[in-house]
C-alpha cells in the first residue's frame, strides 16, 4: 500500500512539473509551492507540491483546508512582487520560536499542534519589449533589451533580421494581434513619424503595460488628436507616454534607449511611483477578512465558506469554522472581537479588513 501511495505521489509531482513546463512555455505566470518541512500532525509531507496560477487556482496538494488558503494568498503576493518566500504555518504558541529573516509566519489555529513550512517560488514570464521602427534608436533599444534578458520583438515596415541580430522576433509588418501582448509587455514606437498613428492604435488596443512614443510633446499632442478621431477612448489615450523615457538629458540614440529602458524598469519594480497615474496602476493586494472562529486571514474574492448575520458577511477558512460559528455566533463574535483588539495592540499596525 505504501509503495502504491508513493507511486501516486510521484505521478502527481510529474504531472505538476509538466503543468509548470506548459505554463512557462505559454508565458503564463505561476507560483510553485513545495512543502520543505512538516511537524506532525499535518496532512502534507515534505516534498508535496502545488501550483498556484494568477487567478488563485491551486493544483496539487500542500495541506488541508487551513493551509491551502494561506498558501494561495502568499503565492499571489509572490506573483505580484516577484519575490520567493518561506511560509511557516504553526500553532499560535509556536510563533516566533525560531525567528529568521525572510520567513513569513502564519498562525494555524485549525491544526492541532502541526507545523508546515512551505517554500513559494514565483515563475514570471520574461518581460516582452516590442520595438516599432528601424532607425538607430530602435536598434539601440533592441540591443539593450536583449542585454537585460527581455524577450525582444522588433516590428516595422522596413525592419530586417540582419539589422536586429539580437532580437527574438523580427516582423516586417504591423501586426499586434499575432503577439497577444499581456501586462508583461512594453511597447515603444520609434518610427519618427513614418507610421506612428497606425502603430500606436494597435499598441493601445492591446493589454501592454506600457506604450510610449519617441517624439516631442507637440508631436504627441497632434497624434493623440488623430487617434481620438479614429475612435480610441480617453482612457486608452491616457496610457500613452510621450515623450518616451525618463528625463535624463539623453541625446544620442543609446542614451535615449537607456532612458526608455530605465522608465520601463521603474514601472516594473515600482508600479505606483510618486503619484497615481493611469499608465502605472498600483499593485492591488487581495481584500482579506479575518475568520471569526480561528483568526486566520481569508481572501474575500475566493472565499468558499461564508455566513450572513445582521446584515454582515462573515468569511471562514473551512467548513468546520463556518459550522462552529453558526452553532454559537454570539460566543464566537465576542471571542473574535477580543482577539482582534489584542492582536492589533500587540502588532501596532493598522487593522486589516476584518468581519
Amino acid at each position: 500500500m505504501r509503495r502504491r501511495n508513493l507511486g501516486n505521489l510521484s505521478e502527481m509531482i510529474i504531472d505538476l512539473l509538466q503543468r509548470a513546463a506548459e505554463l512557462s512555455r505559454t508565458g503564463q505566470p505561476f507560483a510553485l509551492a513545495t512543502v520543505v518541512r512538516a511537524e506532525r500532525p499535518t496532512s502534507a509531507k515534505p516534498g508535496a507540491k502545488a501550483i498556484v496560477t494568477a487567478d488563485g487556482a491551486l493544483t496539487g496538494w500542500v495541506g488541508g483546508s487551513c493551509a491551502q488558503p494561506t498558501v494561495v494568498r502568499e503565492a499571489l503576493k509572490a506573483l505580484q512582487d516577484g519575490k520567493p518566500r518561506l511560509v511557516r504555518l504553526c500553532p499560535p504558541e509556536k510563533l516566533g520560536a525560531a525567528p529568521q529573516e525572510g520567513v513569513v509566519e502564519v498562525a494555524l489555529t485549525c491544526v492541532s499542534g502541526g507545523t508546515l513550512e512551505v517554500y513559494i517560488e514565483p515563475h514570471l514570464p520574461r518581460p516582452h519589449l516590442v520595438v516599432v521602427g528601424h532607425l538607430p534608436i530602435a536598434e539601440a533599444l533592441s540591443r539593450l533589451g536583449s542585454a537585460l534578458d527581455y524577450e525582444v520583438t522588433v516590428m516595422g515596415l522596413d525592419v530586417t533580421p540582419d539589422r536586429f541580430p539580437g532580437a527574438d522576433r523580427v516582423l516586417d509588418r504591423l501586426d499586434f494581434s499575432s503577439l497577444k501582448l499581456n501586462p508583461q509587455a512594453y511597447v515603444v514606437v520609434a518610427t519618427h513619424g513614418n507610421y506612428d498613428e497606425d502603430a500606436l492604435e494597435g499598441a493601445l488596443r492591446s493589454d501592454a503595460a506600457y506604450v510610449a512614443l519617441v517624439a516631442s510633446r507637440a508631436r504627441g499632442e497632434a497624434i493623440q488628436h488623430v487617434l481620438r478621431e479614429s475612435g480610441l477612448s480617453d482612457g486608452a489615450l491616457a496610457r500613452l507616454k510621450v515623450p518616451a523615457g525618463l528625463d535624463l538629458g539623453a541625446v544620442t540614440p543609446e542614451e535615449i534607449a537607456l532612458s526608455i529602458l530605465a522608465e520601463i524598469v521603474q514601472l516594473r519594480r515600482h508600479p505606483s511611483v510618486n503619484s497615481p497615474d493611469p499608465r502605472f496602476p498600483p499593485v492591488v493586494h487581495p481584500l482579506e477578512a479575518t475568520d471569526p472562529v480561528c483568526g486566520m486571514l481569508v481572501d474575500i474574492a475566493t472565499a468558499r465558506y461564508t455566513s450572513h448575520r445582521g446584515g454582515q458577511v462573515y468569511y471562514f477558512c473551512s467548513v468546520g469554522c463556518q459550522r462552529s460559528f453558526e452553532k454559537q455566533p454570539e460566543k464566537v463574535m465576542t471571542a473574535s472581537d477580543t482577539r482582534h483588539v489584542a492582536n492589533h495592540i500587540n502588532s501596532k499596525e493598522e487593522p486589516r479588513h476584518a468581519v
